[in-house]
């Protein structure tokens, strides 16, 4: 059953890859608290090919629109909207495939969502009530993504730079930056702008000290 008195404000914050999304909504969390809020990743939505080798896994184009279950994104954050839990994915860098188990998604007032290619599907978007866009400088973004493909995704160096290469930058220019209209905020250099930052929290904390909206 739906609760009458519970209402959700959605935020999208997309940007390419290493452009620091994740470190924005890092920087909000760290001020505005935990409590009211989650974050959903797209990553965690990647499709899963069991019916293909990890040769051929690698080989697929993950920055590609199509390489992601989004349809089922769209239900679990309808389903956060309608203030019931989700039971999400969890995605294994390393295999290239989903996790047996999934996680536990609780609904809360503040939901960020997460990704690359976020803003590609309108489905998607009309769901947001407010889209973000961290715009930062391609080298920045290229020495993030190597160091966290590294170390977090137990990636090559070789692997990385061949990636970037032949699918991370084309995909960007063809579906990330052209994305970059639908968004209502621009943030200018990734996680390092304070001025933006502090507009946002500022946003939020007047969406959170709202009263419950009786219908």
């Amino acid at each position: 059953m739906i609760d009458a008195n519970f209402s959700t404000y959605v935020i999208g914050v997309a940007g390419g890859s290493g452009s620091g999304k994740t470190t924005v909504v890092n920087q909000i969390i760290s001020k505005i608290g935990s409590d009211n809020v989650v974050v959903v990743q797209h990553d965690w939505y990647y499709k899963n090919h069991k019916n293909l080798s990890f040769e051929e896994r690698a080989e697929v184009n993950y920055d590609h629109p199509e390489a992601l279950e989004t349809s089922l994104m769209i239900v679990h954050l309808k389903e956060l909207i309608e203030n019931r839990p989700i039971t999400a994915p969890i995605y294994d860098y390393s295999t290239h495939l989903r996790k047996e188990e999934t996680q536990l998604i609780k609904p809360q007032k503040i939901i960020f969502v997460d990704g690359i290619l976020i803003f590609r599907d309108e489905g998607l978007r009309n769901l947001m009530n407010l889209k973000v866009f961290v715009d930062t400088d391609s080298d920045h973004r290229f020495i993030r993504r190597m160091e966290r493909d590294i170390k977090e995704r137990e990636r090559t160096r070789d692997s990385v730079v061949d990636q970037y290469l032949k699918t991370v930058k084309p995909m960007h220019d063809l579906f990330v930056e052209t994305s970059k209209r639908y968004a209502d905020i621009i943030i200018p250099h990734g996680g390092r702008n304070n001025v933006a930052v502090n507009l946002l929290i500022s946003k939020i904390n007047s969406v959170l000290s709202e009263p419950p909206q009786l219908t």
